[in-house]
């Protein structure tokens, strides 16, 4: 009877300590494409998401394959194996911008990937500089057609969603600007400081702190609601301009991934972005936290494609 209690007890103990195991083998791993740099935006969102996701997989890792604007990553991504091991975090750019934009794109935004989440979300800035001096949208739009040689805005570069945000707001506005491209937001914001261009459109973020020292005002935001990073400044549509323009960060598998894996991302990147600690780290980096599921971020693609098809025809711009 000892004997026997002893061996059950063996196995009992012997199964136990195999648990862990088989759980981390049922666990598939995860990597996390990224098509830019380490440091920047995209990559630090992916790392994030990679550290909020890592209980649900046995490991996961975070792979740059940079260049062509996320081309070269959208590419591997669509070729790997639709098993829910291989994913990409991007903004929204490639997937609602490109298919405009350049005359031949190696992928389909829609049919060749699988939406996952829509993980973070943010906002745009319409910038005043010492050259124009002005506070309102109003001022902006008069001084536009009374001084039109200080109609000028500079962006991060041509064909960027900046870009596309200025011909938007002239469209909206009745009023034509003079766009100027920049290799990047830091050489626009010297243009501006320097009073060599009136205006900047760029991401929120990159001005907010020159807005909080009273060297440039922001004087209207793009989204739906105010940007908590500069609470004070109204939305366009308060500013009497029928607009609203944002960008946002999404999470995207291969083309037809199973339910089941695709279950598990979407749960997962969802859980990750719902954490107090995400939640503010997101703020702190200048966004809004989402965590949509998969197909809230279907939609969002599918409005964004067709809202951003008009102004980026009106500039003409085809790229090859």
């Amino acid at each position: 009877m000892t004997f026997k209690f002893q061996f059950l007890s063996g196995m009992l103990l012997a199964s136990l300590s195999l648990l862990p195991v088989a759980q981390a083998q049922d666990k598939p791993a995860l990597k996390i494409v990224v098509g830019f740099p380490p440091g920047g935006s995209a990559d630090v969102l992916a790392r994030l998401m990679a550290d909020g996701m890592r209980d649900d997989f046995s490991a996961i890792t975070v792979d740059n394959k940079t260049g062509a604007g996320g081309r070269i990553a959208l590419a591997f991504v669509k070729a790997a194996k639709p098993d829910g091991q291989t994913v990409i975090v991007l903004p929204s750019g490639p997937m609602v911008l490109f298919p405009h934009v350049y005359k031949k794109l190696d992928y389909d935004a829609v049919k060749d990937f699988t939406p996952v989440s829509q993980l973070a979300r943010f906002q745009f800035g319409v910038v005043s500089g010492p050259a124009t001096n002005v506070k309102t949208v109003a001022e902006m739009i008069a001084k536009s057609r009374t001084d039109p040689n200080t109609a000028s805005y500079g962006t991060p570069g041509l064909g960027t969603l900046p870009h596309f945000m200025g011909v938007m707001l002239e469209q909206a506005a009745g009023i034509s600007l003079n766009h100027v491209p920049f290799q990047g937001g830091a050489p626009a914001n010297n243009a501006l400081l320097g009073g060599h261009i009136g205006y900047k459109f760029d991401v929120v973020s990159e001005t907010a702190e020159l807005h909080r020292n009273q060297k440039v005002r922001i004087i209207a935001v793009t989204g739906s609601k105010r940007d908590p990073q500069v609470p004070e400044v109204p939305t366009l549509k308060e500013a009497g301009i029928p607009m609203e323009a944002t960008a946002w960060f999404a999470m995207y598998g291969p083309a037809h991934m199973p339910p089941e894996a695709l279950q598990r991302l979407e749960k997962s990147a969802m859980r990750a972005m719902s954490q107090p600690a995400m939640r503010e780290r997101m703020l702190k980096l200048g966004y809004e936290a989402i965590g949509s599921n998969a197909a809230e971020l279907a939609a969002a693609q599918k409005a964004d494609l067709k809202s951003w098809e008009k102004p980026i025809k009106a500039t003409g711009v085809s790229l090859d």
